[in-house]
């Protein structure tokens, strides 16, 4: 049961989400500062500016993660800490944060992970266009440069970009995160822009002797409900623009074939340097990696025109997301089989059920969650078990924060955190997180699995809404 020598145990966070403080000591502003005080955007008009006021709590912070074994860190920079105009002079303090964070790291024995870009994007850089202006890409290159002149002798792994799907989709296409746009026609420039950034960003960081340069993206396996030929062909248009957007141009420098599709007149016709450029060689992939997709074809739903359809007899999270563990697996192996014997690390995977907003007597019980990782555990050695190169596992998250536009309204973190105390209290899944770690996954053996019944996981689910619900109701 035990995972290959030198396999990698992490949990992984980002600025925004747990940081607070998002102008201290001479940083700039986001969009994620701008949409979230637009009234409306998010969930009880959740800021982020205190979140998990990590800015000022990080040796705590660090401490802890030392307290629960975890041999590596993945976080994310603010961009608009180190470049409070997203270009032009560095801001030293704002550097001076991370510096110390690596520092502490090093201190407690645990290996830094660096994601350059994880959602927010200096304002200042959105008053020019943000990802729909092409010198993103070289803006983006610069501040890899930037942060890596002052972290790179302590950092060895780097990501460019964390779920470039997102940052078009959510951003720009589907408008529910920042920057809230909603025009269909702006994503493919958008992911095209993406995917210049993250090689010249690379080209950048390995001009400077940085090694392991990879990116991150969030896939999500698609599966056709039926065999109908309209739902296959929606599954496969939802495959393209999810999955295959980003990795297809990277590794075989083409974008997939249904994509004109999905975009219809808003497709452009990009250049061969562009392709020759962004097909750029990648020193391992992030997988982040929630749910699947059950998909049949609905001409309502665009820009893919392709609905996913809930399984009443799974389990779903507080994101209204099913917890189906075989998925995982195999989606690792289709990495592998269509992309190479490129390293993979996983650099997200958890999930949000209902935990109380403060503890009581001492401790949080979230079986559900455990049950969770352990069989996402499992199917991760089921894939290293098919051959494919697993190098490491990054729980998502460290700690309970601001899930973006959902505030704080959902918890995905081993450590639970008050958000009127900011008090942390590691929950039970935390404890068998270090099990895990401690055992090199050999303790997956004797763990527990999710209930499988219909009837108790419905019950489990209404039980955990309904709490939710009546912790709304009294906040």
């Amino acid at each position: 049961m035990s995972f290959p020598d030198g396999f990698l145990w992490g949990a992984a966070t980002s600025a925004f989400q747990i940081e607070g403080s998002p102008l201290a000591d001479g940083a700039g502003p986001s969009i994620w500062q701008r949409f979230a005080r637009t009234p409306g955007l998010t969930v009880g008009g959740e800021t982020g500016d205190v979140a998990c006021d990590h800015y000022h709590r990080m040796p705590e912070d660090v401490a802890l993660m030392q307290r629960l074994g975890l041999q590596a860190y993945r976080f994310s920079v603010n961009w608009g800490r180190v470049l409070p105009d997203g270009t032009g002079a560095v801001n030293g303090p704002g550097l001076d944060f991370y510096d110390r964070l690596v520092d502490r790291l090093a201190e407690a024995g645990i290996e830094p992970m660096l994601t350059l870009y994880h959602w927010d994007l200096p304002a200042a850089l959105d008053d020019r266009g943000g990802w729909l202006n092409r010198d993103v890409a070289d803006w983006l290159a610069d501040y890899a440069r930037a942060v890596h002149a002052r972290l790179g002798d302590r950092v060895s792994r780097w990501i460019t970009l964390n779920e470039p799907w997102v940052v078009m989709d959510g951003g720009y296409v589907r408008g529910g995160l920042a920057p809230g746009h909603r025009v269909h026609a702006e994503g493919a420039m958008v992911a095209h822009h993406l995917l210049l950034a993250h090689a010249r960003a690379t080209a950048a960081l390995r001009a400077e002797g940085a090694g392991n340069v990879g990116i991150a993206v969030n896939l999500e396996p698609k599966v056709a409900a039926t065999d109908k030929p309209e739902d296959v062909a929606a599954t496969a248009r939802a495959d393209a623009y999810m999955n295959r957007i980003f990795l297809d141009p990277i590794v075989h420098g083409r974008y997939p074939e249904e994509l004109p599709e999905v975009f219809g007149a808003s497709w452009p016709t990009f250049a061969d340097a562009d392709l020759d450029e962004i097909r750029t060689e990648t020193d391992f992939f992030g997988i982040n990696y929630y749910t699947r997709a059950v998909c049949v074809d609905d001409p309502d739903d665009a820009p893919e025109r392709a609905r996913r359809v809930r399984q009443p007899r799974h389990p779903y999270t507080e994101m209204g997301w099913e917890v189906y563990a075989p998925a995982f697996r195999d989606l690792m192996v289709w990495v592998r089989d269509r992309y190479g014997d490129i390293p993979q690390y996983v650099t997200e995977n958890g999930a949000s059920f209902y935990d109380p907003p403060q503890v009581v007597g001492g401790e949080v019980s979230d079986p559900m969650r455990i049950a969770y990782l352990h069989d996402h555990l499992l199917a991760v050695r089921d894939a290293i078990a098919a051959g494919v190169d697993v190098r490491g596992y990054f729980a998502w998250s460290l700690l309970d924060n601001v899930e973006w536009s959902q505030g704080t309204t959902k918890r995905f973190g081993l450590v639970h955190v008050d958000f009127e105390t900011l008090a942390r209290t590691p929950k039970q899944s935390a404890a068998f997180y270090r099990e895990v770690i401690d055992s090199n996954g050999a303790c997956l053996a004797d763990a527990p699995r999710i209930p499988t019944t219909e009837a108790v996981v419905a019950s489990a689910h209404q039980t955990a809404s309904s709490l939710q619900e009546a912790a709304s109701s009294n906040a």
